[in-house]
């Protein structure tokens, strides 16, 4: 496969992507959108609603809309915009719950900091699609909230949860896989993505200083010095826990991290961030398969290797690689790029219903009970992908 090959058929599958979303993902009783899909494309009634879903479909939409200078995507985004406002914020103590019922009620309203970082991400993305103040307004605002509530003033980063009063909680984690600790590389990676966004919006001082110190700490914390793997997570004082590698986190930052230099044009910081994104993507193609595929992590204590396939990790894969064949030049990295691609076609996208899998397991089987969309599976991961290869080819 060529690279306008490959640009085509990522231009065909974004708005295959975007066509799912609008036409079967939409609640009509309820407003918003369903809190999961399955893999037959049939809503499951009752299931709860993520601020982590809504804020991503946000981000999407807009993003499609600056990305194909094409209107009709806001609808969407303005749906998710206003179910938002309604639902998820809390007009009483600030931020947005992670979670609510059905029907919109309360369901979990601790202050993920993850959850806050989507938002602002989605809220500056949709500012730069709409050039309403007012949007950009709320953005600032919900910026200078997580800087009040959770930036760590003396080691800085940012600390991960609170309760709905932002009083502290004994349990941080974002899910139950997760260790509860109270730094994790998870949030401080989308929080990083959130400022460098609202910085294309609002090029302020602070915003800048807060990302240049986010740079830092990957740089000096979170990118093992001998691994290159990402860390996963931390105490206060920046002792690294032990944990699984992440593959996809991996590949992940090695774009991201890169891309968030280049927003606020630091000369040393894109220079560093490109000498770190080749050993942190050889790190992660130690999780490649021999079919394209890339694993879903690895436990060292137990060497264990959990043999399942996600559709995040894939879409992650084509962006870090192809980004890794830009700054190097080595063809290896195109090729893995559309490898990964190559993978998703066979085995996580549905040809027939839309949309990706959730993943698959060794035997190449669905991986059972997993949503299509739902309070984790967003259209974010891929639709991004689509849109960061088109550009990068256009370039």
């Amino acid at each position: 496969m060529d690279v306008q090959t490959y640009r085509q058929e990522l231009s065909d599958e974004l708005q295959n992507i975007l066509h799912y979303w609008t036409n079967n993902t939409v609640d009509n009783l309820h407003a918003g959108f369903y809190g999961s899909v399955d893999n037959e494309n049939i809503p499951k009634a009752g299931a709860p609603k993520g601020v982590v879903l809504n804020a991503r479909i946000l981000w999407t939409f807009s993003a499609a809309s600056n990305f194909l200078l094409d209107k009709k995507y806001l609808a969407i985004a303005a749906r998710a915009y206003d179910y938002l406002l309604h639902f998820f914020t809390d007009k009483e103590y600030g931020g947005v719950f992670w979670s609510v019922d059905a029907e919109g009620s309360i369901l979990n309203s601790r202050k993920q900091v993850y959850g806050l970082a989507f938002y602002l991400y989605g809220l500056s993305e949709y500012y730069l699609a709409t050039n309403e103040k007012g949007i950009l307004e709320q953005a600032i605002a919900l910026f200078h909230l997580i800087e009040e509530k959770s930036f760590d003033k003396k080691g800085k980063g940012y600390f991960e949860a609170f309760a709905r009063d932002w009083t502290a909680l004994t349990d941080l984690r974002l899910s139950a896989k997760d260790a509860n600790e109270k730094k994790t590389m998870n949030t401080h990676l989308h929080i990083i993505e959130a400022y460098a966004n609202l910085y294309k919006a609002w090029p302020d001082e602070l915003l800048k200083k807060r990302i240049l110190q986010l740079l830092e700490v990957f740089d000096e914390y979170m990118i093992d010095r001998q691994s290159h793997h990402l860390i996963l997570f931390f105490d206060e004082a920046w002792k690294a826990k032990p944990d699984v590698i992440s593959y996809g986190h991996d590949i992940e930052a090695g774009w991201l991290l890169q891309q968030c230099a280049e927003v606020i044009n630091d000369v040393y910081w894109i220079g560093r961030m490109k000498q770190q994104a080749i050993p942190v993507t050889n790190a992660a193609m130690e999780g490649l398969d021999s079919d394209g595929g890339l694993w879903y992590e690895y436990n060292p204590a137990q060497d264990k290797l959990t043999k399942e396939k996600h559709w995040w990790e894939q879409a992650e894969a084509m962006v870090g690689f192809y980004n890794a064949y830009q700054v190097s030049g080595e063809r290896k990295f195109l090729d893995h790029s559309m490898a990964a691609w190559q993978f998703t076609k066979a085995h996580i996208l549905d040809k027939s219903k839309g949309e990706w899998y959730w993943g698959i397991k060794e035997d190449y089987s669905r991986m059972p009970g997993e949503d299509k969309a739902g309070f984790w599976k967003c259209p974010y991961h891929n639709a991004r992908a689509c849109m960061e290869i088109i550009r990068r080819i256009n370039e």
